[in-house]
């Protein structure tokens, strides 16, 4: 199976706001860990939460994760007004049609943005979303198995 998704890119910081409002997308959904936040580290950079401060002029936006640790999870609700759904057992698409729900959105209208093929890039898919794939935001500080393990996950993916 390959996987495509509509925009691979290197960062989230690299996102084209100005394609997406063209493409009639009026929500951002991010993932957390690796994402928005260097994983396991329970803490946004300054210049990310700077970054999604930005992105609220244009766009609604959600934090939907796997993460299921209570703690962790309220470490980051803590740091941010952007709404965080946890849990969401991506690519099942339950928890990312809640989110559309609450926000008033179609998915259609949607970015799901992830640096996961088969979670979040595969669920925003089978929801309807557009598809951003992102690198891991920390990716120079990841280990070599990790890294190996991304690489075997991209492996699914048909530029």
């Amino acid at each position: 199976m390959f996987l495509v998704p509509d925009y691979n890119i290197e960062s989230i910081y690299d996102i084209d706001v100005e394609d997406l409002k063209n493409r009639n997308i009026k929500a951002l959904f991010f993932d957390l860990d690796s994402t928005l936040m260097k994983s396991k580290s329970g803490k946004f950079a300054y210049r990310t939460l700077q970054f999604l401060d930005d992105l609220k002029t244009n766009f609604k936006l959600a934090i939907i994760t796997n993460n299921k640790n209570i703690d962790y999870i309220q470490k980051a609700k803590s740091q941010t007004d952007i709404p965080v759904y946890s849990r969401a057992a991506k690519p099942n698409t339950v928890v990312l049609f809640k989110a559309c729900n609450d926000i008033d959105v179609a998915p259609k209208n949607v970015a799901m943005i992830g640096d996961r093929p088969l979670s979040d890039i595969l669920g925003g898919k089978n929801a309807g979303m557009v598809t951003i794939l992102v690198d891991s935001i920390s990716k120079n500080e990841e280990n070599f198995i990790v890294r190996f393990a991304r690489f075997l996950e991209r492996l699914t993916i048909k530029k």
